[in-house]
C-alpha cells in the first residue's frame, strides 16, 4: 500500500521478466528488525543520481515525482540540481536524496564528481531517440566506475512515451528491455508530462533501498561475528601450542 509517500506493501517491479531484483515484499527479517528497532525516529538517508543524455527529461521526471508538476519549458540543467523526497516506510522514517545531473558534455565533470556514494542509479532516456537508449550503457558505465565499493541498485528509465504511437511505443519498448536485461537493469517506462508510472518508480526504489539496508546490516553483522570466532578460534589454537610448549620443555 503507497499513501502519501506512506509505504506499507513494497511496490511491484513494471514487468517480473525485466529486473534484476526478484524481489516482491518485504524480507521477513526486515521487517522483524524494524519491529525492534528501538529508536523509530532513526532517518535513513539514501542517495539517488540520474544521468542520461541531455534533453532525456531528467528534471521533468524529478520534478513530477518531488513537486507534482511538469514545465514544458526546456531549461538544461547546468551542474546538478538537487531534490530531497521522505517516506514513511514501515514505520520508519526514510529520505532520498536525488541528484539531477547535467547531460550536457560541457558539465560532464562537475555532474561526475557527484556520482560517488550513490545507492541507486537511474539512467534516463527518451522513447523518442533510439541513440539516447543507446548511449545509456555509457552512462551506466560511467556512473558504476565511481562506485566500485558499493552494490548500486540501476534502473533503465524511458521517458516521454507520450510522443509515440503504441506501434511505436511498443517497438522502442522491445529494445529497452532487451538493453535492461543485457545490463541487468529494472526497466520502468514513465512520463513525466502525465505522471504515468513516476511516483511507482520512485516508491518501489525507496522500498528497495530500504529492504536492502537491513540485509546489508544482516551481511555485517555475519561478517563481524565470522572475524570474531576466526579470531577466538585462533587465540585458542595459539593458547594450545603454547601449552604444548611447556609440556614438552620439562
Amino acid at each position: 500500500m503507497i499513501e502519501n509517500n506512506e509505504i506499507t506493501i513494497l511496490p511491484k517491479p513494471y514487468n517480473d521478466e525485466c529486473t534484476p531484483y526478484n524481489v516482491y515484499n518485504f524480507d521477513y527479517e526486515t521487517k522483524k528488525k524494524v519491529r525492534e528497532c528501538s529508536d523509530r525516529n532513526v532517518n535513513k538517508v539514501f542517495k539517488v543520481i540520474v544521468v542520461g543524455d541531455v534533453s532525456v527529461g531528467k528534471t521533468c521526471i524529478v520534478n513530477r515525482f518531488c513537486h507534482r508538476l511538469f514545465d514544458g519549458n526546456y531549461k538544461a540543467t547546468i551542474g546538478v540540481d538537487f531534490e530531497v523526497e521522505s517516506f514513511n516506510i514501515l514505520g520508519l522514517p526514510v529520505t532520498l536524496h536525488i541528484w539531477d545531473t547535467a547531460g550536457q558534455e560541457k558539465f560532464k565533470c562537475i555532474a561526475q564528481s557527484y556520482y560517488r556514494g550513490a545507492h541507486a542509479i537511474i539512467v534516463a532516456f527518451d522513447f523518442s531517440s533510439l541513440v539516447t537508449l543507446s548511449n545509456c550503457e555509457l552512462w551506466l558505465k560511467e556512473a558504476l566506475d565511481s562506485n566500485l565499493d558499493q552494490k548500486t541498485l540501476v534502473f533503465l528509465v524511458g521517458n516521454k512515451l507520450d510522443l509515440l504511437s503504441p506501434a511505436a511505443f511498443k517497438n522502442m519498448e522491445e529494445i529497452a528491455m532487451s538493453t535492461a536485461k543485457n545490463l541487468s537493469m529494472e526497466y520502468w517506462p514513465v512520463c513525466a508530462k502525465t505522471g504515468f508510472n513516476v511516483h511507482l518508480l520512485f516508491t518501489r526504489m525507496a522500498g528497495l533501498l530500504f529492504d536492502a539496508h537491513f540485509a546489508k546490516e544482516d551481511k555485517l553483522l555475519d561478517e563481524t561475528l565470522r572475524i570474531g570466532n576466526n579470531l577466538q578460534s585462533n587465540r585458542k589454537k595459539s593458547t594450545k601450542k603454547k601449552k604444548h610448549a611447556c609440556v614438552c620443555n620439562h
